[in-house]
């Protein structure tokens, strides 16, 4: 498995529709200023891995996505997830932000599926065994 991170970010310089926006590394946002959306390059490297891939989870939106204007990588994202479904990849959206944007964005039943419970999944991934799986087994 390999996580994917943004290597540019959208910033602003505050939390507002009309903040001023600009891209830089993610290891650069000057004081003052915060990450608010996924940036066009890195959204081109995203788009390239989920389009090759047959299992997608994603879990956690990649912008303010309840900014319209910080918006546009989670919407990006979920276009990309959809495209992939319809080309027989399964894609999982995992966690309760991630579900409200699919769903507020008209996607959620265009992916494979959909579940609130991220940390959960999350930490199923990690190995934890969780209480409700570990009832059903015995």
């Amino acid at each position: 498995m390999k996580l994917y991170l943004s290597n540019e970010v959208v910033i602003a310089d505050s939390f507002s529709n009309d903040a001023n926006t600009k891209v830089c590394l993610n290891t650069e946002i000057p004081d003052e200023w915060e990450g608010v959306d996924a940036a066009p390059s890195t959204l081109a490297t995203w788009e390239e891995v989920i389009m090759n891939s047959k299992t997608i989870l994603w879990n956690g939106p990649v912008g303010v996505f309840e900014i319209p204007a910080f918006a546009k990588g989670t919407m990006k994202v979920a276009e990309m997830l959809a495209k992939a479904t319809e080309n027989g990849a399964f894609t999982l959206v995992g966690g309760g932000d991630s579900v409200a944007a699919v769903t507020q964005m008209g996607f959620a039943n265009k992916v494979s599926y959909v579940s609130t419970g991220g940390g959960a999944m999350l930490e199923y991934l990690e190995g934890i065994e969780l209480p409700g799986i570990a009832a059903i087994r015995k």
